[in-house]
């Protein structure tokens, strides 16, 4: 079975929602990790300060087709093509993984099998 990780980077006030929403289309665990983004043009607020939003970066390590599914529904929801978004998602191949609970392992499996 070939792993990736999915990325989504999406404003903290849409984290929930998010992990909601992947784990419907079949994700299990997910990581999460806090940042700020300044994007490309920096906006100015009062006294000359740069607004910084607050960003939540989930990763989920999901079979390389069931992963295609839940970026759909993430993609779908959060209108991620849109030019206004400040969302995105992708994947990256991983070639080695190991620590995945076997409880995990085998819904990955059924999932892949009701996919197909």
């Amino acid at each position: 079975m070939k792993f990736v990780a999915l990325v989504t980077i999406i404003p903290d006030q849409d984290e929930e929602r998010a992990i909601e929403i992947a784990k419907e289309a079949g994700a299990g665990g997910v990581t999460i990790l806090h940042g700020t983004d300044i994007g490309l043009k920096e906006r100015k607020v009062f006294f000359g300060l740069t607004l910084e939003e607050n960003v939540s970066l989930l990763i989920f390590v999901l079979p390389r087709k069931l992963s295609m599914k839940v970026m759909k529904a993430l993609r779908k929801v959060f209108d991620l093509d849109s030019h206004d978004n400040r969302s995105m998602a992708f994947t990256i191949p991983l070639s080695h993984v190991a620590g995945l609970d076997n409880d995990e392992l085998y819904q990955f499996e059924q999932d892949i099998k009701n996919i197909l």
